[in-house]
């Protein structure tokens, strides 16, 4: 069986990367797709003492297979002062510490967006350095910036020019993992 995983690299109950996330996956209807929201996910803060203490949890083994057996992988990166949130790199700690090469070889379309002018510019740069090391194959990247002006719950993407560029990173993205 082969799917798509989606997820946001946020936590948050009322997260706009979450809803980038649904929206990009309402666009996919000729595949099966698992969208995880990450606030049903809680994960502690890594340390090597908790790793020691008490090992890496279920609910983390089930992300990492999930993450192996996807034929590709759609996140959107939240950001917190210019950098991914402390969840997203917490968890990215989690996974690598389980296995090293969790994501290798893994085609991920990555997002972000925020309610600022930058769209979490610097957070989305700084997670594809970050999964690149860990050996994902980051098909292309899409910064949606000014969220409660250029999205709508409803219609999806209000800019043309960014709906647009969004809709040809979605179609890559299908034909790489095809």
């Amino acid at each position: 069986m082969s799917f798509i995983l989606a997820f946001a690299g946020s936590n948050s109950s009322t997260s706009i990367n979450f809803e980038l996330v649904k929206f990009t996956c309402s666009l996919i209807p000729t595949e099966e797709i698992r969208l995880m929201n990450m606030h049903n996910c809680p994960f502690p803060m890594y340390s090597m003492d908790y790793e020691k203490e008490h090992g890496y949890s279920n609910s983390l083994n089930e992300l990492k297979r999930d993450i192996q057996f996807a034929k590709g992988i759609i996140i959107s990166i939240n950001e917190h002062n210019g950098y991914p949130s402390a969840y997203f790199k917490n968890l990215m700690d989690w996974l690598s510490r389980l296995d090293r090469d969790f994501i290798r070889d893994k085609k991920v379309m990555l997002m972000a967006t925020s309610p600022g002018r930058r769209g979490a510019i610097g957070a989305l740069e700084v997670s594809a350095s970050m999964l690149k090391r860990f050996g994902a194959d980051i098909v292309g990247t899409f910064s949606l910036p000014l969220f409660k002006e250029n999205f709508d719950v409803e219609r999806g993407i209000l800019n043309t020019e960014l709906a647009n560029s969004h809709q040809l990173l979605v179609q890559d993205f299908l034909k790489v993992i095809d």
